[in-house]
């Protein structure tokens, strides 16, 4: 007991200062006047330290602290949020809009993966998935409970390999099994054509990077084809 409690003091005091030592660097980097809330980070490295000595299961320090800074940010207002690494390079593919894959935008919905849209002229748009299906199954793994990081993850891949997803589609009694082929998926931000004499339709399929500047060039298109244009419709349905 006299050992436990003696390692527990040491992780505690470890973390403690670790963290301290960052907000220190931080303070200083800000000429913050304000004294760092020892009490609380001592509470912290408590929680810490009764986690490493008394979970079940151990748990590697880089997650614990990875979820503590992102439970953190998270609880700071519904659109802050903590990036790791391997976040960041996904969010990055996203805003390129350049990626292996089937081509879904995905989230979480009951315990399952919903499909929020699938993205204009890819594989999963041409083989009939619609907005709000549910992905109960990849590869024959089931989804529930699975994080959306995990289930793209499973669709991700190298070019032309498949996989094949198992879909729930609300109103239909059976669900459906399709395979699907991957490929780079370059989304194409914005569309734009005359849809009648005075009247265009330009699309915004996804935000990223360049869409500004491809919404600038595309608006300049259709005024050049038609300069006396009267109307134009704005379409973002299932930009997520």
């Amino acid at each position: 007991m006299g050992m436990k409690a003696k390692h527990f003091g040491l992780v505690g005091v470890g973390v403690l200062v670790g963290v301290a030592a960052s907000f220190q660097l931080s303070a200083h980097a800000q000429k913050a006047g304000a004294p760092l809330p020892l009490d609380e980070l001592r509470q912290l490295a408590d929680v810490y330290g009764l986690i490493k000595t008394d979970y079940v299961e151990p748990v590697e320090d880089k997650k614990l602290l990875s979820e503590a800074i992102g439970g953190m940010v998270a609880s700071l207002d519904p659109h802050s949020v903590y990036l790791d690494p391997k976040a960041f390079r996904d969010m990055r593919e996203a805003v390129q809009g350049k990626f292996v894959g089937v081509g879904v935008e995905i989230s979480n919905e009951d315990g399952y993966i919903k499909v929020v849209s699938p993205i204009e002229d890819t594989p999963a748009f041409k083989a009939g998935v619609k907005p709000g299906d549910l992905i109960t199954r990849i590869d024959n793994v089931p989804v529930r409970n699975m994080s959306s990081d995990e289930a793209i993850k499973r669709m991700r891949g190298k070019v032309g390999s498949k996989v094949t997803l198992t879909i729930a589609r609300p109103g239909e009694d059976k669900p459906w099994v399709v395979p699907i082929a991957r490929q780079e998926i370059k989304v194409v931000s914005v569309k734009a054509k005359m849809v009648e004499p005075g009247y265009a339709w330009l699309r915004i399929s996804q935000f990223q990077e360049n869409t500004l500047d491809e919404l600038a060039k595309k608006t300049k298109e259709l005024y050049a084809e038609q300069p006396d244009i009267k109307g134009l419709v704005l379409d973002l349905r299932n930009d997520p």
